[in-house]
C-alpha cells in the first residue's frame, strides 16, 4: 500500500502518478479539504478565494505544464507586482519603467542609457554586478534599489536587523534591464480557470485512489509502519519535535471585503518601506471575476509557533538543515519505506512546477 501524507500540490502529484500505473494509494490529509495551502474557494461575492496567499503557476517545464493541463484548462494570467516606493508605485523587479517612474527624466535617462550600453537589452543585473561597474551613477541605483526596495522587506518578511541580511543574497536582486514588467518570464503562465481546488480533486479522481480528510497522521501511523509513505508535512512534526521545532516563517492573512469594484490596480501591490504588512493581494484579477465589491489580503510575515500558526517558509542555515537531516535519519529507522517531498516535507522553498517535477522525478525514481 502506498500512503500519501498531504494532499497539496506535492501529494497529489505523487498519488495520481502512483494510481496512474495501477498502484493503490490512501491520501490522507489532517485539513478538512484537498489542496493544501494551494486551496481555494468562491466566496458569496462570486470571487475566487486562495485562502493561504496568492498562487500563480509559472514554468518552463513542458513535462509539468503537460502533466497539470491533464486537470485543468488555463486561464492566461501574466503575474504582475507593484511596489510602493517614494509614494508612488512602480514595477517590481525594478526595471526600466520602475526607473523612468520615480527619478527625474534626465536621471532616468542616464540610468537607462549606462544600463543599456554597458550590460545590454533584456539582462538581469545583479546588484553586485552593478557595484562593479565603478560607475558612481550606477553605485547609486543598486543602493537605492537595495535601501528601498530589498532591505525593509527583507527584514519584515523575514524578522532580520539590517546587520543580519546575507550579503549573498543581497547581491543577487536584480534590475531588469528590459521594459518586460512581468514578475516572471516563464514561457507557460496561468491560473487554473476553475480554481486550484478544481484542478486537485481532479488529480484525485482515480479508481486506485482513497481519500481521507480530516485525519490526522499520528491517529493513524502505527497501520501503516510497513507500507510505502510519502510525507509532505514538517519532518518534526511526524518525531514528534524530539529534537525541538524546525524553524519556519510564517504568514497571518487578515482578509477584508470593500464595497468597491476595486481597491487597488493590480492584484498584488508590496510594500517595502510601509507598514507592518509586506503585500496587499486582490484575489478577482485572477481569473477575472465580477462583483460590485472585492475581497484583499494584507499579509503579516511572523515568526512560527508550534500550535499557534502554520509553517510556510522553511529559513535554511547549516545549524537548521543538520536539524532537519536528524529527523530523516530517525524517521528512516522507524518507518520502513518513506519518501520527503514537498516545501515542508523536504525543506525547502519550491515553486509549485518545481515541487511537481519533484513528485514526478521521484515516482520514476522508484
Amino acid at each position: 500500500m502506498n500512503v500519501v501524507v498531504g494532499s497539496g500540490i506535492s501529494g497529489a502529484t505523487v498519488a495520481r502518478l502512483l494510481a496512474d500505473r495501477g498502484e493503490k494509494v490512501l491520501v490522507i490529509d489532517q485539513k478538512p479539504h484537498i489542496g493544501g495551502n494551494c486551496y481555494d474557494y468562491y466566496d458569496e461575492n462570486g470571487i475566487c478565494i486562495h485562502k493561504y496567499g496568492p498562487h500563480i503557476f509559472h514554468t518552463d517545464l513542458e513535462p509539468v505544464w503537460m502533466f497539470v493541463s491533464r486537470f485543468t484548462d488555463w486561464y492566461p494570467y501574466m503575474h504582475k507586482v507593484l511596489g510602493m516606493v517614494d509614494g508612488q508605485l512602480v514595477p517590481i523587479p525594478f526595471n526600466l519603467k520602475s526607473i523612468h517612474k520615480v527619478f527625474p527624466q534626465s536621471l532616468a535617462d542616464r540610468l537607462e542609457s549606462k544600463l543599456l550600453e554597458r550590460f545590454g537589452f533584456n539582462r538581469k543585473v545583479p546588484i553586485l554586478e552593478l557595484r562593479q561597474a565603478n560607475d558612481p551613477d550606477l553605485d547609486f541605483l543598486a543602493d537605492y534599489i537595495y535601501k528601498k526596495v530589498f532591505l525593509i522587506y527583507t527584514m519584515k518578511q523575514w524578522g532580520l536587523k539590517p546587520e543580519e541580511v546575507d550579503p549573498g543574497v543581497t547581491a543577487r536582486v536584480p534590475v531588469y534591464v528590459s521594459r518586460d514588467d512581468r514578475y516572471f518570464q516563464n514561457r507557460w503562465q496561468g491560473i487554473p480557470s476553475e480554481g486550484y481546488t478544481a484542478m486537485i480533486k481532479r488529480m484525485l479522481e482515480h479508481e486506485n485512489i482513497e481519500l481521507r480528510l480530516s485525519t490526522s497522521w499520528k491517529d493513524v501511523e502505527d497501520q501503516h509502519l510497513n507500507d510505502r509513505i510519502f510525507y509532505t508535512g514538517s519532518a518534526d512534526l511526524l518525531m514528534y519535535r524530539k529534537l525541538g521545532d524546525l524553524p519556519y516563517r510564517s504568514i497571518k492573512l487578515d482578509f477584508k471585503t470593500f464595497k468597491k469594484e476595486y481597491f487597488q490596480p493590480i492584484a498584488v501591490v508590496n510594500y517595502p518601506e510601509n507598514y507592518d504588512f509586506t503585500r496587499i493581494c486582490e484575489y478577482k484579477y485572477f481569473l477575472d471575476d465580477r462583483s460590485p465589491n472585492t475581497v484583499v489580503s494584507f499579509e503579516y510575515s511572523s515568526s512560527y509557533e508550534y500550535g499557534k500558526n502554520a509553517p510556510y517558509y522553511p529559513i535554511k542555515s547549516d545549524k537548521n538543515l543538520a536539524m532537519y537531516d536528524e529527523y530523516v535519519k530517525m524517521a528512516k529507522s522507524r518507518f520502513k519505506d518513506i519518501y520527503f517531498l514537498g516545501r515542508l516535507g523536504d525543506y525547502k522553498y519550491y515553486d509549485m512546477d518545481k515541487a511537481i517535477d519533484r513528485a514526478i522525478q521521484l515516482v520514476a525514481s522508484l
